[in-house]
């Protein structure tokens, strides 16, 4: 099931508000020399992962400036991380006793602060992704052992939590992961999909992803994901999600990242240019801090891409794919359709020096087909290139003048 039409919702946010995220697992499971030193010069000696429990303290946490920021960013969704690998629920869960925000460190249901500024000051979907699988949880590792042939985990933890998160906040995506490389049977996916989709307090409105089990990525869904930092670059038949970071090497926030490891907004342009010309929605991931902030420089990237939206917003909303995808003739140049108002836009992401445009895709009418710039008010002139293609003299503008900065969009009339 998809619930938004085709084309509607392209672009969404997912803030992974987690504790230390990765070094877990690198740390404590594969025992990686720079993590393992890093730990014995910052921590005191039998320092273990739930010390971490009371020093996340979200005491920034504001969710109105949250939705706000959300807002200014353009999103029409939130994906909000409820649970990650390892076990720490943002609400109060009484599956997850003594391990949870409000039991221990922020000592607050983050969960519902942010649902509810999101649906009071925004009109974006709100969402929550949740991890099946727990990495060391006693429980899932016993059924590993067992060769998933027992399902003490699913009964007893995962399942139970996901019914008490759409039962008590009814998010509108369930956006679930990890799989622990066991099948959906041992999940009960099936089931947990059949309530929710004919039952649940959502069945009407919800939407989910293709991260049910094993084999079922990518091949299950209501919309695919097949890997984190999807781009295929090509039309799929399906609806599909690309899921990526503006930090380039974490989902988290890095005390230590520098500027260069964050995409710049010509980057986070391209990507959503990119996505929705395939057919794909954009999942821009954050990482909140400790204290719960987001950082200035996600900030700003959340901004610019709003910023850059509210200029070429109509290529992106209520667009579908066209027949083309991206141009033959010049690189750069990505389509999308507006079934609406009958109009090909061509985003591109390259203002040429020439200040001529040629198109290798569009058929012109002479006579009919009209051409503007997003954001500036005259027509623009053109010549076609025979039956198919077209040279489009783009206006001569002081950088003040530009619409944007960061990629422009022709929109086209009366071409095929």
């Amino acid at each position: 099931m998809v619930w938004w039409p085709p084309g509607q919702r392209r672009f969404g946010l997912e803030p992974l508000c987690r504790l230390t995220l990765e070094l877990r697992w690198y740390w404590q499971k594969e025992k990686r020399e720079p993590y393992v030193k890093f730990m014995d010069a910052n921590y005191p000696p039998g320092f273990s992962y739930e010390d971490f429990g009371p020093l996340f303290t979200a005491e920034f946490f504001d969710p109105n400036q949250w939705a706000d920021i959300l807002k200014a960013s353009g999103a029409k969704y939130v994906v909000l991380t409820s649970k990650h690998h390892e076990g720490f629920t943002l609400w109060g869960s009484k599956y997850s006793w003594n391990w949870n925000a409000v039991d221990v460190g922020p000592k607050r249901d983050l969960v519902a602060e942010l649902a509810t500024s999101v649906r009071n000051r925004t009109d974006l979907h709100f969402g929550l992704y949740h991890s099946l699988f727990e990495w060391f949880n006693p429980l899932f590792l016993e059924d590993a052992t067992n060769a998933f042939n027992t399902s003490k985990f699913p009964t007893s933890k995962s399942l139970p939590e996901l019914y008490e998160l759409v039962t008590k906040y009814q998010p509108e995506i369930i956006w679930s992961d990890g799989d622990g490389n066991a099948p959906d049977t041992y999940w009960n996916s099936t089931g947990f999909l059949a309530w929710l989709y004919n039952d649940s307090p959502v069945r009407d409105t919800v939407v989910t992803n293709d991260r049910w089990g094993a084999g079922s990525i990518c091949a299950h869904g209501g919309f695919y994901t097949c890997s984190d930092r999807y781009n295929p670059g090509r039309l799929l038949p399906r609806k599909w999600e690309n899921c990526m970071t503006i930090d380039r090497g974490s989902w988290g926030y890095r005390r230590d990242a520098r500027l260069r490891d964050y995409l710049p907004i010509e980057d986070l342009v391209k990507q959503l240019a990119e996505t929705v010309s395939c057919g794909g929605n954009l999942l821009m991931n954050i990482g909140p801090t400790h204290d719960g902030r987001i950082a200035a420089v996600f900030e700003e990237r959340l901004r610019q891409v709003g910023s850059w939206l509210g200029v070429n917003g109509e290529a992106i909303y209520g667009t579908k794919p066209w027949r083309a995808q991206n141009d033959t003739v010049t690189p750069g140049v990505w389509y999308t359709f507006t079934p609406k108002e009958g109009k090909v836009n061509a985003i591109f992401l390259n203002w040429p020096v020439s200040g001529i445009l040629e198109l290798g895709e569009p058929r012109a009418k002479p006579g009919k087909t009209q051409v503007k710039l997003a954001g500036y008010r005259e027509l623009l002139k053109w010549v076609a290139l025979g039956e198919k293609g077209m040279v489009i003299a783009l206006p001569q503008l002081t950088p003040q003048q530009m619409p944007c900065q960061w990629g422009w969009t022709l929109q086209l009339t009366d071409v095929d």
